[in-house]
């Protein structure tokens, strides 16, 4: 099996397969370590914090480093697999998370550890795009929305259990097992990918890589987030400045690669010739950014505010790990019969409804009646919008453009998560020492969670007026006549409409 190569043009491995159930159980425990850690940190902030001397700007940081290199370099971790093999930098991915997370681990002070977490980042945007594009270019094509709804319930559930592990692991063996934890899980995720991962690349790419690319973006988003958390004087101000500056090259830069050249672009622009793609990426944006806030401050404000053991703030969050465990797979297929607009407008609305209930939360607050109303709501909502938005992404995407639409995807996630966490802290007031006094840090924690609302409502209104076809469905295939002829030819791929294949708006052609 280890050497096994999926081509796909070819039917594909079956989700209910010995295969399939091996390539969904690795690809989402890889990814899911990534997305766990993405959350388990901040449920060790306060001790960490405390144990490490951390101001609020350092908490933000050690949150921060992880996501800006993840971000930052998530679109070259995409297109790395699609050229050299999507399971082999899978892998390499993996085993860089791990010994990043043993640094993170061994942490003699706060500097120490920010620089670690960004190595983390690193090996995210290696693993993370990987894993969702070898399930796009392995599984068959009517599959793949159920495939990509089990590996976004399952990593959904990763990122919810964070909270509950890294509380668990604060009170019974300190927070320097948050990270260590991660060396386990990567071994099993290695062996397993080596032995029962098929092989996947694009064999059509040519061309340098473009490093330039990469480096534009990454400077770009350090430039933005280092203004947003450090600001109060000229440097951070010259700082955002210069990020926007290069984020603006970047563009310029990819768009003169993507016509040619022996450099081959880091975003091809062609990947965006789809409208509900540019779209359904604006929407991630919006909607991650609010997800970032409040994974990053309500298991702090349960603590510091409401009283809570890290453990029994960790527990939180639990609804949200079960719903999505049970509902994400089924929103997935639903998706692909009634298209993904009215699901992730329902279910980003219903997120909405979730943070405002959530800016009741405060002192004295009572578990069953101010928190678990609240994450339930919000756990419904990112039931019924992540699976369908996150197929949406893949099947509005050309094929070979599998890792690239991922890395882009995640990278706007990420992007929308990093930003939010480094500018709405600030913007409410959470600054300084806030974290030790839970009337400042309330009163910030209720802001931000309003802001957030708001954000997921501007996020539902969008998909609902750009989001107008069902990019999930299947192709339907004309017959030349009635006696069993083979299919038409198909248009040339200029012209293609299967969203599944081409990044054109399929209303190129009537269905």
């Amino acid at each position: 099996m280890s050497r096994m190569m999926v081509s796909m043009d070819k039917g594909g491995i079956r989700v209910n397969s010995p295969s399939g159930r091996w390539i969904l159980f690795t690809t989402v425990l890889g990814s899911g370590m990534a997305f766990l850690d993405s959350t388990v940190v901040n449920v060790a902030l306060p001790k960490l914090g405390e144990d490490l001397g951390a101001s609020m700007s350092g908490l933000q940081w050690t949150v921060n480093a992880y996501t800006l290199t993840l971000a930052g370099l998530i679109l070259l971790g995409g297109s790395l697999g699609d050229r050299y093999g999507r399971r082999k930098i899978f892998v390499i991915g993996v085993a860089w998370f791990a010994i990043a997370s043993a640094l993170c681990g061994l942490a003699p002070n706060i500097q120490t550890l920010i620089l670690a977490r960004a190595l983390q980042g690193i090996g995210g945007a290696l693993l993370t795009p990987g894993s969702l594009a070898i399930i796009q270019s392995s599984f068959a094509r009517e599959d793949r929305p159920r495939a990509v709804g089990a590996w976004s319930g399952l990593g959904g559930v990763a990122g919810a259990i964070g909270p509950l592990l890294g509380g668990w692991l604060v009170e019974t063996a300190g927070w320097r097992w948050v990270f260590l934890i991660n060396l386990p899980i990567a071994a099993l995720v290695v062996a397993t990918a080596v032995r029962h991962v098929p092989e996947t690349r694009d064999e059509t790419t040519t061309g340098r890589f473009d490093v330039l690319g990469a480096a534009l973006a990454a400077l770009a988003l350090a430039g933005v987030t280092y203004g947003l958390i450090e600001r109060g004087s000229p440097v951070p101000l010259v700082a955002a400045i210069a990020g926007i500056v290069l984020g603006v090259a970047f563009v310029v830069l990819e768009a003169r690669r993507s016509r040619g050249g022996p450099v081959s672009a880091l975003v091809p622009v062609r990947v965006f010739a789809s409208r509900e793609f540019t779209a359904v990426n604006v929407v991630t944006l919006i909607m991650y950014a609010a997800m970032g806030v409040v994974f990053f401050l309500l298991v702090v404000e349960l603590q510091v505010a409401g009283g809570f053991s890290p453990i029994a703030a960790g527990c939180s969050m639990l609804p949200v790990m079960l719903l999505m465990l049970l509902l994400s797979p089924r929103a997935g297929e639903l998706g692909r019969r009634i298209g993904p607009r009215l699901p992730m407008t329902v279910g980003i609305l219903v997120c909405a409804g979730g943070l405002w209930l959530m800016s009741r939360i405060g002192p004295g607050s009572s578990y069953v009646v101010d928190v678990l109303p609240a994450v339930t709501l919000f756990g419904l909502g990112l039931s019924a919008a992540v699976a369908p938005l996150t197929a949406t992404v893949l099947a509005t995407a050309e094929e070979r453009y599998a890792g690239v639409a991922s890395g882009v995807n995640n990278a706007v996630a990420r992007t929308g998560s990093l930003l939010a966490v480094a500018a709405i802290p600030p913007l409410v007031g959470l600054t300084g020492a806030a974290y030790t006094s839970p009337i400042a840090f309330t009163s910030g924690f209720r802001a931000a969670m309003l802001v957030s609302a708001a954000m997921m409502a501007c996020a539902a209104i969008l998909t609902f007026v750009t989001i107008r076809t069902n990019a999930l469905r299947e192709p339907e295939r004309k017959m030349a006549c009635e006696l069993g002829a083979p299919p038409l030819q198909p248009c040339e791929p200029s012209e293609e409409t299967d969203a599944g294949t081409s990044g054109i708006h399929p209303t190129t052609r009537p269905r």
